[in-house]
């Protein structure tokens, strides 16, 4: 117990200095996550209310899967990735292996199938009643189709922020494609793995207390975002 507390201290002053190397690896971590969860969006969310509004030759096998592959083992999506970039792979003449490019990609893998999903099973969920009142207020189908999709954006916003969690405490798929080099492709997660196994259970600490910050952050933010919907949808304010 003795030794947890210790490397609670440590960690905390470690956090507190401000470490270079720290700040550059938390910053590599948020640019490789918000680049694939953004990437990731563009693609998932159109997408995915596509396939809940409109009714298409294999729709269910598509969404089906999409749901399958939400549980995708990060080092399998790692494997997918690094078989591609390898030197002997499709894309080897383009040398992203070990690159943050690299590590993008794989965390699309991991999120894409969240966020469609997510999104498709939402717009679902809120499809025939929405649409109904909607085209009984004299909406059109585009108008309508809007409307659902509107209703639909707290469901949305929770997948965004899944998606997003996931990928911040993702250590398998990053490791295998980015190879953990410092200054380059090194992040939170394969950072505790290394200063843990180096011995360093303060550095570990302190870099898990940042991750901690960072999902608390999420969750804080998607609290925000749902205030702010209701009070937007009640027109009252909400404290």
């Amino acid at each position: 117990m003795d030794i947890i507390i210790q490397g609670l201290k440590e960690g905390l002053m470690l956090v507190w200095s401000m470490d270079p190397k720290i700040i550059q690896i938390t910053l590599v971590s948020l640019q490789v996550s918000l680049s694939a969860l953004l990437i990731a969006a563009c693609l998932g969310i159109p997408l995915g209310a596509a396939l809940a509004l409109k009714e298409v030759p294999g729709r269910r096998l598509f969404l089906n899967i999409t749901y399958t592959f939400m549980g995708l083992p990060p080092v399998l999506a790692g494997l997918i990735v690094y078989l591609v970039l390898t030197t002997r792979g499709p894309l080897g003449q383009f040398q992203l292996l070990f690159t943050p490019t690299a590590m993008i990609c794989a965390q699309i893998l991991l999120a894409f199938p969240i966020i469609c999903g997510l999104t498709a099973r939402t717009v679902m969920a809120q499809r025939q009643e929405v649409y109904d009142t909607a085209v009984t207020l004299g909406a059109s189908r585009r108008q309508a189709a809007w409307a659902i999709i509107r209703e639909s954006r707290m469901g949305i916003i929770a997948a965004l922020t899944t998606a997003l969690g996931r990928l911040v405490a993702e250590v398998g798929a990053v490791m295998l494609v980015g190879g953990n080099i410092e200054g380059s492709t090194r992040v939170l997660t394969t950072s505790i793995v290394l200063e843990t196994r180096m011995g360093e259970d303060s550095r570990a600490i302190g870099i898990g207390i940042i991750l901690l910050v960072i999902s608390f952050s999420i969750i804080v933010l998607i609290n925000l975002l749902e205030k702010r919907s209701f009070k937007n949808d009640a027109g009252i304010q909400i404290t």
